[in-house]
């Protein structure tokens, strides 16, 4: 792809989300919404793979169809009220419509069913920008939403913390792993979003750094599968030994940063008397462990058959740049001690 095409698919990417955090009108957080997934179409099918296109297909689908139904929840809300903004979405019926295409839009189970699909036909990069900078417009709008009824999104968080933790249980592509790992991310997001919005941004913080880590690893040493990374050891030694630190992160393991925002929702679930709601989400966490630690197990612990010439690729000096994995795996591992003062900068 030509470096013009690129740059003004970014920024269009880009500009499309900073309108809808702009926005008060529906009309105009629509708008930024459909330019976001316009311009990210070209860059999902931009390596003509059949494999590509057909993930490419799916998200256009289904993203028009949570559009087209977002779209009508806002129409009928100012039908209804008279009112365009998005914090005057009270009437009850427009407002489940707007949660629901929301979380067609994020992949919440579960309406989660195209994103495995989709990422597993997507290169490493392009999925990176589809688990992130794709969910921050949608999270944007579901944060100024009043939901009538609270339980739907305590359906919507438990069942996605639920469904991210078994979907990934006997899955070898490590990208189909990452798409429900984000599905039991968001659920905790989720979960805790109408009891303290500063603590689902703080979360969405935490788990865009971690899965920062985990796709600039998997692209460094070229693994699309469980079997492969068994092999990084002799491409990178040190970066082996540290994956599974960013993995276990990612599972919510003390002493690790990816701790910090479950306990932190796991407390204010049992403030505000969820303790059961609590149990379930915690225990869900242990099932997202277990995948998490095969892929340290298989990375750290295994070693593969190799030849003499297969152990050298370690002496050589990368050729794509390390800085960012590094910084972005300081981040993934060592912030529990900063949570005191991640709180009070989120809260604030």
């Amino acid at each position: 792809m030509s470096p013009y095409i690129l740059s003004t698919l970014l920024l269009a990417l880009g500009l499309g989300t900073t309108i809808t955090f702009a926005s008060t009108h529906w009309l105009f957080a629509w708008m930024g919404i459909e330019m976001n997934t316009l311009a990210i179409l070209p860059l999902m099918a931009q390596h003509h793979h059949p494999r590509a296109v057909e993930a490419t297909t799916k998200y256009f689908l289904t993203q028009a169809t949570a559009a087209a139904v977002l779209l009508f929840a806002s129409i009928t809300n100012a039908w209804l009220t008279g009112q365009w903004d998005i914090q005057q979405l009270s009437h009850p019926v427009p407002t489940t419509m707007a949660v629901a295409a929301l979380a067609l839009k994020l992949g919440l189970a579960p309406l989660h069913t195209w994103l495995p699909e989709v990422l597993q036909g997507l290169d490493l990069p392009t999925g990176l920008i589809l688990s992130t900078w794709q969910k921050l417009a949608p999270l944007a709008l579901i944060l100024q939403l009043q939901p009538t009824n609270p339980t739907i999104l305590i359906f919507l968080g438990l069942s996605s913390t639920l469904v991210g933790g078994w979907g990934g249980l006997n899955q070898t592509q490590l990208r189909k792993i990452l798409a429900y790992s984000s599905i039991a991310h968001l659920g905790w997001m989720i979960l805790v979003l109408q009891f303290s919005p500063p603590l689902t941004l703080l979360t969405l913080f935490t788990y865009v750094a971690m899965t920062l880590s985990t796709f600039l690893v998997f692209k460094l040493t070229g693994s699309t599968n469980i079997n492969t990374l068994a092999t990084s050891w002799t491409k990178a030694p040190a970066l082996a030994s540290i994956t599974p630190l960013i993995l276990l992160s990612l599972g919510g393991l003390p002493p690790l940063t990816g701790f910090m925002p479950k306990w932190l929702i796991l407390q204010e679930l049992t403030k505000q008397g969820l303790a059961m709601t609590a149990t379930v989400a915690a225990l869900s966490a242990l099932l997202s462990l277990y995948f998490y630690l095969r892929l340290s197990y298989t990375m750290a612990l295994t070693i593969s058959p190799n030849n003499l010439m297969g152990t050298t690729p370690w002496r050589l000096h990368p050729s794509r740049p390390t800085l960012p994995l590094a910084l972005s795996t300081t981040v993934t591992v060592l912030l529990l001690p900063l949570t005191p003062t991640l709180v009070v900068l989120f809260t604030w």
